[in-house]
């Protein structure tokens, strides 16, 4: 068992028991929370923050070697909505298929490389993701330029992921329309683009909590975010009323890109 979260074995089976016919691509979107200093055991850090144990971890070969790649990277710059965890980096595989992913964890080459992860990692969700179809997003239509908005890309503030991992309560995907109908308004003024909207099919690590759905909306950049789409007074107007009751559980992560091959994956 992994000191950095909890296994849910029933998703766990699920994975390991999907039939070939019925099996195929899976996304695994992981939010990292990293250690201050790495522990190799008896607190020994080897010289390494947890960061950098779990930047040598990074297994490359042995998802290579089953078909899986690494899609997505960001560094978390804060963690505005949630529990008050604030999380260090989101990242994304993508399996070919829920077998390989558990085929996987029994590799010898993975294994040797786990000691850096378990070293590293202060806890992780990892949420199985299965893209919507279509994006819902695409129906917001055209949005405007990123030459053309307020507050522009630039060298010092440029292009902000912001990431929503959300758990409905009971109706409220409906309850959330109206209030995505208003907030829609400011972001396409500020031309959000839609990194990709996901549906959760379980939580293979974490804290025993699970997830309905996880967002990623892309804008120019955080001044922009901020100045026109957060503090847009329409959306205020509704957020406590409409936003708010919608959810049971959320995280909100404002992140800087790394890698992003998100959408071509699909």
């Amino acid at each position: 068992m992994p000191g950095y979260g909890a296994v849910d074995h029933e998703y766990g089976m699920k994975l390991a028991s999907t039939t070939p016919e019925d099996d195929g691509p899976v996304w695994m979107v992981n939010l990292m929370k990293y250690k201050e200093q790495a522990d190799y055991g008896d607190g020994e850090s080897q010289g390494k923050s947890g960061r950098e144990a779990d930047d040598e971890y990074t297994p490359i070969g042995p998802l290579t070697a089953i078909g899986a790649e690494i899609v997505y990277a960001a560094e978390v710059e804060m963690t505005p909505l949630g529990d008050g965890t604030q999380w260090d980096r989101v990242g994304i595989v993508k399996y070919p298929t829920r077998a390989s992913f558990i085929e996987m964890q029994s590799r010898e080459d993975f294994q040797k490389q786990h000691v850096h992860k378990e070293a590293g990692m202060d806890f992780t969700f990892v949420i199985g993701c299965q893209p919507m179809d279509p994006q819902p997003g695409d129906l917001l239509g055209a949005t405007t330029p990123w030459n053309d908005v307020q507050y522009p890309p630039t060298d010092e503030d440029g292009e902000l992921h912001v990431w929503h991992v959300v758990k409905w309560a009971e109706g409220g995907a409906e309850t959330m329309v109206d209030y995505q109908n208003e907030a829609a308004k400011p972001a396409v003024k500020s031309g959000v683009k839609i990194g990709g909207w996901f549906d959760a099919e379980g939580t293979i690590l974490g804290d025993g909590r699970s997830w309905d759905q996880v967002r990623l909306n892309i804008f120019p950049s955080l001044q922009e975010f901020m100045e026109n789409v957060v503090n847009d007074p329409g959306r205020l107007a509704i957020q406590e009323s409409n936003r708010e009751p919608a959810m049971d559980d959320t995280y909100t992560l404002l992140c800087r890109p790394m890698i992003n091959r998100l959408r071509e994956s699909f």
